[in-house]
């Protein structure tokens, strides 16, 4: 693959992995890039490696440019393995005596995962290296999103290099958030659901922090997905106010079920809450991957969850998306539960006891209805829906 210029001397020489379709059980159907890239003034520096199957395509990409063997700095921004696998392929073409720049934990984890006795340099934040015309400053973004973490700053083409933070799982021949279009903010809005929402208080802190430092930002050049130049303060805009966990009118009824009970509950309760003005969406859980139900609970400002009771217990799917939710910790949430069953129906107050233990505000109890619901119980649950819609606008 021919590298992609960003600005005279700065290149992008990652790599496409056209192909994975799962990243730590999130659905990666657009494929995802491995970002890389070369900054060429007197002295070189090389960005970010990429997963170690690609180390060769890597350097191939490299040697299009230069020689890797006149690198005279790697830089790592994150230690996690997709990029940092090829390091040791990486480091025996530019040179192991070369010097590798990372945070004070970056190195730590480096020396844990490679037995090398590699020439580490941990900067320190706000830290700098001279390139000759050019300046390379280091930033700390602890946890945006292992503890390693940092971007790197070119000062004077204003340059950010962002390692996952303002990334997307997508694979394309187009590099640039402009080429894309809006599919560039669809997959970034997915990455900060599924892989970031965790760390919102932090990444909220460490953006304000970026901000409020004044640098000038015209390119920010993450480690995975497009490249934002043409509105890099968009997405800059957008990860405060997902940090914040700002929502929208919009209510989400995430349900599975055995026999369609259930789900005549999700779509008269949704029906209930569109009727009050609020936006709403049924979601299917095996209908729906998990990562695609996150994103939409990223803006939510109502979570309902329905699921039928087998043996004793909320249906497994829905316990596998409460749990999954439970770990990327929404907060300030409106609540609801309901289900159907047989004969026993312990659902519903299983599914309210792992909301309210994300302290979701719960509206009532909700509909709990035995086998196929009907006239009565059908409206009982759009009034239910009435209720969280109301919530939701007040």
């Amino acid at each position: 693959m021919k590298p992609t210029k960003i600005a005279e001397g700065v290149y992008d020489v990652g790599v496409i992995d056209w192909n994975i379709r799962d990243f730590h059980g999130y659905s990666t159907y657009r494929g995802t890039s491995y970002n890389a890239f070369l900054v060429v003034d007197e002295k070189v520096a090389l960005i970010d490696t990429v997963k170690a199957p690609f180390a060769d395509e890597l350097l191939g990409n490299i040697s299009q440019i230069i020689d890797p063997q006149k690198i005279d700095y790697v830089i790592s921004n994150h230690t996690e393995m997709d990029h940092s696998g090829s390091l040791p392929r990486i480091m025996q073409a530019v040179g192991e005596n070369k010097p590798l720049y990372c945070s004070k934990l970056g190195a730590k984890n480096l020396a844990s995962h490679f037995p090398n006795a590699w020439d580490y340099h941990p900067v320190k934040d706000g830290e700098e290296l001279s390139l000759g015309k050019r300046t390379l400053s280091f930033i700390e973004t602890r946890m945006i999103h292992w503890p390693d973490s940092m971007f790197t700053y070119l000062k004077e083409d204003h340059i950010l290099f962002s390692s996952d933070g303002f990334g997307q799982h997508y694979a394309g021949f187009d590099k640039f958030d402009d080429q894309a279009g809006s599919e560039a903010m669809v997959q970034a809005k997915k990455y900060y659901a599924n892989i970031l929402l965790l760390y919102a208080p932090r990444i909220l802190k460490l953006i304000e922090k970026v901000v409020a430092s004044g640098i000038q930002i015209d390119v920010i050049c993450p480690d995975h997905g497009v490249i934002w130049r043409k509105e890099p303060a968009k997405i800059i805009d957008m990860y405060l106010k997902w940090s914040r966990q700002e929502t929208e009118k919009k209510a989400v009824v995430i349900y599975d079920t055995m026999w369609k009970s259930t789900e005549i509950m999700a779509k008269a309760i949704a029906e209930g809450i569109s009727l009050t003005g609020v936006q709403a969406k049924p979601i299917h859980i095996r209908s729906s991957h998990r990562s695609e139900i996150m994103t939409d609970v990223l803006d939510a400002a109502a979570v309902v969850v329905g699921s039928p009771t087998l043996n004793n217990q909320m249906f497994p799917t829905v316990a596998d998306v409460l749990t999954y939710m439970k770990g990327l910790k929404p907060v300030g949430r409106i609540g609801g539960a309901f289900g159907s069953y047989g004969w026993s129906g312990e659902s519903v107050r299983l599914v309210a006891a792992e909301m309210e233990a994300m302290k979701f505000q719960m509206i009532d109890a909700g509909p709990r209805i035995q086998y196929v619901p009907g006239g009565d119980d059908i409206e009982a649950c759009v009034e239910y829906g009435k209720k969280i819609g109301e919530a939701v606008l007040k």
